[in-house]
C-alpha cells in the first residue's frame, strides 16, 4: 500500500469508526509479533519445534508432564520479554476515551492488559496466570519463572497435583465465562476491527462474523489474505503496529 492510499483509508476507517455507536476490536497472533512473540504457527515460531498435540493437551500433561514444562518454561520465558507495542497503546488510548468498547483477544500474552486496556475478554486464556488441575489453587508466576529444568514437572504444595497455565489447550472447550462476554460484546457492536488475525482457529473465528450479519461495519488490518476478506469494508494490508497508531489519532482528533 502506498502512503496516498493508506492516508485515504485512515480518514475513511476514521470517519466510519466516528459514526459507530459501539466498537469492539478482535485480536490475534499478529498483533503480538512486533512485541518480539512470534506467531506459533509462522516460521520460527514454537510448532516448528514442537508438536503442539505433544506439549500442549491435557493428556500430554498427564503423560509427558517434564517435556510438557519444558515447552511452558520457554513460552514463560519468551512472554517475559514481550512489551506493547504502538498497536496496543492504540487500542488503550481508544478505550481510554470512550471509543472502544473492549478487546476480545485470541492472545494469551496479557500485553492488552499491560498496555492500558480495562476490557479484555481472554477466548484462550492468559499464559501468566497458573494453577493447579486438581484443587485449582494458584501458583504465583514469579514462582514459575524461578523453576529451573531440574524442578518440573510443577506440582502443588497444597495437594501435589499438575500445575498448569490458564490457557485453553488443544481439544479443551472455551471457558464458559469469556465465551458468554464475547457473545455480549459481539451482540453490541456495531463496528469491529479485526487485527493481527487470520481467521484460521474455531470457533473465535466465527465472531466477526456476527457483527456483519448484525448490519455492522468491518474493518481490518492484516497482513496477507485472510478468511474475512467477503465481509470486510475497509482493509489494510500493512503492519497493524504502523497502521493502528495513525487509525487511533485519526479517530480522537
Amino acid at each position: 500500500m502506498t502512503p496516498t492510499d493508506i492516508d485515504h483509508l485512515i480518514t475513511k476507517a476514521a470517519a466510519l469508526w466516528k459514526e459507530s455507536r459501539s466498537a469492539v476490536a478482535f485480536t490475534g497472533a499478529g498483533f503480538s509479533v512486533p512485541s518480539g512473540i512470534p506467531d506459533f504457527r509462522s516460521p520460527g515460531g514454537l510448532w516448528t519445534r514442537y508438536d503442539p498435540f505433544e506439549v500442549a493437551t491435557a493428556q500430554a500433561l498427564d503423560n509427558n508432564p517434564k517435556g510438557v514444562w519444558e515447552f511452558m518454561l520457554e513460552t514463560v520465558q519468551l512472554l517475559e520479554k514481550a512489551a506493547p507495542n504502538p498497536a496496543h497503546l492504540a487500542l488503550a488510548d481508544l478505550e481510554q476515551a470512550q471509543n472502544l468498547m473492549g478487546v476480545i483477544t485470541q492472545n494469551i500474552d496479557n500485553l492488552h492488559q499491560e498496555a492500558g486496556s480495562r476490557v479484555v475478554v481472554e477466548y484462550h486464556g492468559n499464559f501468566k496466570r497458573f494453577y493447579c488441575q486438581n484443587c485449582a489453587v494458584e501458583k504465583p508466576l514469579s514462582e514459575v519463572r524461578a523453576l529451573s529444568l531440574e524442578a518440573i514437572p510443577c506440582t502443588c504444595g497444597v495437594c501435589g497435583g499438575l500445575i498448569r497455565p490458564d490457557v485453553v489447550f488443544f481439544g479443551e472447550s472455551i471457558p464458559a465465562a469469556a465465551h458468554h462476554q464475547s457473545l455480549d460484546m459481539i451482540s453490541k457492536a456495531d463496528l469491529i476491527l479485526i487485527a493481527g488475525t487470520s481467521g484460521e482457529v474455531a470457533p473465535a473465528n466465527v465472531l466477526p462474523r456476527q457483527v456483519k450479519i448484525n448490519g455492522g461495519h468491518v474493518i481490518e488490518i492484516n497482513l496477507g489474505t485472510t478468511m474475512y476478506g467477503d465481509i470486510t469494508d475497509i482493509r489494510f494490508d500493512a503492519p497493524v503496529e504502523d497502521i493502528l497508531p495513525q487509525l487511533s489519532r485519526s479517530i480522537l482528533t
